[in-house]
């Protein structure tokens, strides 16, 4: 069996060579770092999915929709962990590449200080204004409840998931997504289970989703804070971090805090930009009622499910783009970017052909009423059809955050996000379009940012931007 499945991967890296998309050689070190990725996103963007499946069985369209309100603000906190770890695994990459281990680890120990930092301030609101924040999106009394609650109970969680994330990344500098993948997609698995338990076995509806999120993130920091700090998994197969937090001083280093802070900066702009619009599209929504917020949300959940190729592609893009880069092997960071933003295509292509096959059968996973079917199964369709410039975008993205080159990646998302998209949306609130204005946002805000980040890595000013950051050029 293992020689027959060697044959078919040796068939299809030929056919995928022959093709023009990727090189044979740099297919396998790709597959290497992005299958367990992708494997991990699936699992990580599977749970809120079925969180809102549960939810919508268990409540009803007024606790999808408080959820889905809720959600937007989780995001948040998912954008900003992503934004400051993207400034992590550019570093991290980059010193590993050069073989500069402890200032990779210095890297590593005040991107944890940093998010602690964003954390706190984060967790405190939901605990203590969740009312004000779910109300602004002018949700109806039912929904504003189900929301606030699920804020309260979901509020520890928004430490353990920023320091989750600085861990993912860091291993995936470093070359290793087995071992996180085994951590996230572990955790993953353990808050679909205990979220069902406390929704239909304790009956706790909203709240139990959240506090299954809590719960479950909570044992993945422990996980991987056990090898981020060194120490041996066993047998597990799981590996200790190479380049481990800092136990003994020093803790700062005025010239990482300021690479770090440089990078992470533009990239936390450009994740925000992803999180924020979602906030004036859910007020959109709700205009036209809970049952399109409802359709909205899952659209959304569906999309995100696909993007989880990006968890792998994205990021092997960055790590192997920035280790090449700190090796100074600009001409083969190029070419792994460029085979692994032809290589993301195709994959979404594929699968976003098979959701639009499925979509009103998966839009019934969520939501029971005919009517209802059929408006998540058009947001559904759109959302697979924008998935595939999420593929473009999130390679393409990768490469550039490889070598550090953040700022123009911002710009791309905030002009796809804020000039085409939200406009587009708000054109169905004054215009007969309604709720065609939503699809056309869905298409404008992944397109439109891809479309300009592909530009700019072809452009090639990513290589000049690196020599600012590899640890050769410092030492220089």
């Amino acid at each position: 069996m293992t020689g027959r499945l060697a044959a078919v991967a040796a068939l299809v890296a030929h056919l995928l060579e022959r093709l023009g998309i990727i090189d044979a050689e740099r297919l396998r070190p790709t597959v290497d770092l992005a299958w367990p990725r992708i494997v991990t996103g699936i699992a990580i963007m599977s749970k809120q999915t079925a969180d809102l499946a549960m939810v919508g069985i268990a409540v009803g369209t007024a606790g999808t929709a408080g959820l889905a309100f809720a959600l937007a603000y989780w995001e948040i906190v998912a954008m900003l962990g992503l934004g400051l770890a993207g400034g992590t695994v550019s570093l991290v990459s980059q010193n590993y590449g050069g073989e500069e281990n402890e200032r990779a680890s210095l890297v590593v120990t005040q991107s944890v200080l940093l998010a602690v930092g964003i954390s706190l301030p984060l967790a405190a609101a939901f605990l203590l204004v969740p009312d004000q924040l779910i109300g602004l999106f002018g949700a109806g009394p039912d929904s504003l409840a189900h929301g606030s609650t699920y804020l309260v109970y979901v509020a520890p969680a928004v430490v353990f998931e920023l320091l989750n994330l600085i861990a993912s990344r860091t291993y995936t500098g470093v070359g290793d997504t087995f071992t996180e993948m085994m951590a996230r997609a572990g955790g993953a698995v353990l808050n679909i289970v205990l979220s069902a338990v406390f929704i239909f076995g304790f009956e706790m509806g909203v709240a139990g989703a959240a506090l299954g999120t809590t719960l479950s993130t909570g044992f993945v920091t422990v996980v991987l804070a056990w090898g981020m700090v060194g120490r041996s998994y066993g047998r597990l197969g799981m590996e200790p971090s190479p380049v481990p937090i800092t136990r003994e001083g020093p803790w700062l280093e005025a010239g990482v805090i300021r690479d770090l802070v440089e990078i992470s900066t533009p990239e936390i702009g450009r994740r925000l930009a992803q999180g924020v619009v979602v906030f004036p599209m859910l007020w959109i929504a709700a205009s036209f009622g809970p049952v399109v917020v409802t359709a909205l949300e899952v659209g959304r959940r569906v999309r995100s499910l696909i993007n989880s190729v990006n968890w792998g592609m994205g990021l092997a893009s960055s790590s192997l783009v920035g280790q090449h880069l700190g090796a100074n092997e600009e001409e083969e960071a190029g070419a792994y970017g460029e085979g692994i933003v032809r290589l993301s295509v195709v994959c979404y292509v594929g699968i976003a052909a098979v959701v639009l096959a499925f979509a009103e059968p998966i839009a019934g996973l969520f939501v029971s009423e005919p009517a209802e079917i059929s408006l998540a199964a058009t947001f559904v369709a759109v959302g697979a059809v924008s998935a595939i410039g999420l593929g473009v975008d999130g390679a393409a993205a990768g490469a550039l955050l490889g070598a550090g080159d953040t700022r123009l990646p911002l710009v791309a998302s905030l002009i796809g996000r804020y000039l085409f998209a939200l406009p587009a949306a708000a054109l169905g609130l004054v215009t007969p379009l309604g709720v065609g204005g939503l699809y056309l946002a869905f298409l404008l805000e992944t397109y439109v940012p891809g479309g300009i980040n592909y530009w700019l890595f072809r452009r090639g000013r990513w290589k000049a931007v690196s020599r600012r950051y590899r640890p050769d050029t410092e030492a220089s």
